[in-house]
């Protein structure tokens, strides 16, 4: 009798074993996003349905940035002054971050000018001012798409006859969501009331743990 309730004993003990595997297997299952993602906001950046490609080559979706608050802007390489001002500007205010920080943001440049700018290009201004390919994307599309997203953002650009261009020159500063937060057209320095705002927008996600 006594082996026999042992016995008994076992497999109760293992049936309840075996469920709590599987109820921990379904809630690990929709913490690493089984469930589909909630649609993009109508307002989103990232509605654009582009193909882009980075400086490494690799083609992504404007919507698979998702996730993270974004520094934006765009840009083309054969710009000789205010390109690299502007890059330069979004770079200060990246390292004006605290690691925490910078750890949630992404940094994205898009170039105006797509038949000249190849992944070559792209890669080259990368390389030249020491932006972290962790979290910095120069990417290109195609002309229709570059004017989309141009527009979406409030950019405005004309290509001149001489193939430079006359272009708006801003950080735009986007949700997790792709939404513009707020935007700057100060560059050669950093803007304290910008800056504020990206750091508001990245409170929730460099908080610590409590």
């Amino acid at each position: 009798m006594k082996r026999l309730t042992t016995r008994r004993h076992g497999l109760w003990l293992l049936n309840l074993i075996l469920l709590g595997a599987l109820a921990w297997s379904g809630a690990s299952m929709a913490q690493t996003g089984s469930a589909p993602h909630a649609p993009l906001p109508g307002d989103s950046v990232y509605q654009v349905p582009a193909t882009m490609v980075d400086q490494d080559g690799h083609p992504f979706k404007l919507e698979q940035r998702r996730g993270h608050p974004a520094l934006v802007s765009m840009f083309y390489n054969a710009c000789q002054f205010v390109c690299p001002m502007l890059i330069d500007t979004l770079r200060s205010t990246e390292q004006e971050l605290t690691p925490e920080e910078r750890a949630h943001l992404s940094m994205m440049l898009i170039t105006f000018d797509p038949a000249r700018d190849d992944v070559k290009a792209l890669k080259s201004v990368a390389d030249q001012h020491g932006l972290d390919p962790a979290r910095w994307t120069l990417a290109r599309t195609d002309a229709a798409s570059v004017r989309k997203i141009a527009a979406t953002l409030g950019i405005q650009y004309r290509q001149l006859a001489n193939g430079e261009y006359n272009h708006t020159t801003v950080l735009i500063l986007l949700d997790a969501d792709g939404r513009i937060l707020g935007r700057t057209r100060k560059i050669g320095a950093i803007d304290p009331v910008f800056l504020k705002l990206v750091r508001q927008a990245l409170q929730p996600a460099a908080a610590p743990a409590s």
